[in-house]
């Protein structure tokens, strides 16, 4: 690259975007600067964004050995009481996972800190019976998108915190990479006043 004008200085260059690869020639990028293709980047980012996703946080898990003790807690704030939402868990594994199923423990406590629920959850990551695995992947890492609950209208406004735990008997447990919450809206999911 060009410093002092920003000319990449390549015949083609491969940017990812959503996991496809497009390829771009020297005449079309030669003309952006530094500022612009990173506002590219950005703009794509947010544009992708779903309208309908209340929250969505994600947590690595070092060196993908998940112990019984390490707990993740998820924070975030809910104003529309009248809003159904549906709760997923995000889970990543390498295809190397030991197991075709992952036991979760979850708690969610209210704005005033009291258990609202806790539930011990069984998600299936592959096929018991033939191993393939379930999920998207590319190569050996495999992302899951499981509801936990469907529909739910949280009780009152203000501070939440769902907290996840493995519940497997293997501890620590491996190739497990990282687990997540995500909060999204249901479609219509509005009380009628």
């Amino acid at each position: 690259m060009d410093s002092a004008n920003g000319i990449l200085d390549r015949t083609h260059c491969s940017i990812m975007a959503d996991g496809a690869f497009i390829r771009h020639s020297k005449g079309l990028l030669k003309r952006f600067s530094k500022a612009a293709v990173l506002f590219t980047f950005v703009f794509i980012g947010f544009g992708c964004e779903d309208k309908h996703t209340l929250y969505k946080a994600y947590e690595d898990i070092e060196d993908g050995q998940w112990f019984v003790e390490k707990k993740f807690d998820f924070r975030f704030e809910i104003s529309d009481t009248t809003q159904a939402y549906n709760l997923y868990y995000l889970v990543r594994n390498a295809q190397q996972y030991p197991y075709y199923n992952l036991y979760l423990d979850r708690v969610m406590r209210g704005p005033d800190g009291k258990v609202i629920f806790s539930r011990l959850d069984e998600m299936y990551l592959s096929d018991e019976v033939t191993g393939k695995p379930r999920g998207s992947g590319l190569g050996d890492l495999f992302d899951h998108k499981f509801v936990f609950q469907r529909n739910y209208r949280f009780p009152r406004p203000g501070k939440y915190t769902i907290t996840i735990a493995q519940s497997m008997r293997q501890n620590p447990l491996p190739f497990v990479l990282g687990v997540g919450l995500s909060i999204e809206k249901t479609p219509n999911g509005s009380i009628a006043n």
